[in-house]
């Protein structure tokens, strides 16, 4: 894909996301800290579905982790919710593969609280202020997360 997300302009994606809110998502990590989009509010956040099964969804997460890595400090975060089924498997997962973001061991039911989930990997971005801008089933890239970001900045 060469560009990172469609925007949300189809009004029938609109309808069926509804309006995603701040208060609206709050997730439980790994370590047992609440990620809630409010508390990321002046910064970008793209909450990333995936599974330890899913080849696409490992693909991509070397590209997470490196942007995760560069902004996180600065002006964007990750937050990975794993739609697998134990968290035993999720655990070591993150574990091998280093994964320096925070990771949800999720399910529908909590995916519902950002949108749709119909296919692995899928991811939401959000602006700084907690809009939700964007959406993307499939990889995503480093770059191209960055690309679409700058793109957005130009435009203020």
């Amino acid at each position: 894909m060469r560009f990172f997300l469609r925007l949300l302009g189809s009004a029938a994606l609109v309808l069926a996301m509804g309006t995603a809110s701040a208060e609206s998502f709050v997730f439980k990590d790994l370590q047992g800290h609440e990620q809630r989009l409010q508390d990321y509010r002046g910064k970008w956040v793209l909450v990333n579905f995936w599974a330890t099964w899913c080849p696409p969804c490992l693909e991509e997460i070397p590209d997470l982790v490196s942007l995760y890595d560069a902004h996180k400090n600065k002006d964007l975060t990750v937050i990975g919710v794993s739609l697998d089924s134990t968290r035993e498997s999720v655990v070591e997962f993150v574990a091998k593969k280093k994964i320096s973001y925070p990771v949800v061991f999720g399910d529908y039911d909590q995916a519902a609280q950002v949108g749709e989930v119909d296919a692995l990997p899928t991811s939401y971005l959000y602006d700084p202020d907690g809009k939700l801008v964007s959406y993307q089933q499939g990889m995503v890239t480093r770059s191209s997360v960055e690309s679409y970001i700058k793109s957005k900045t130009l435009r203020k």
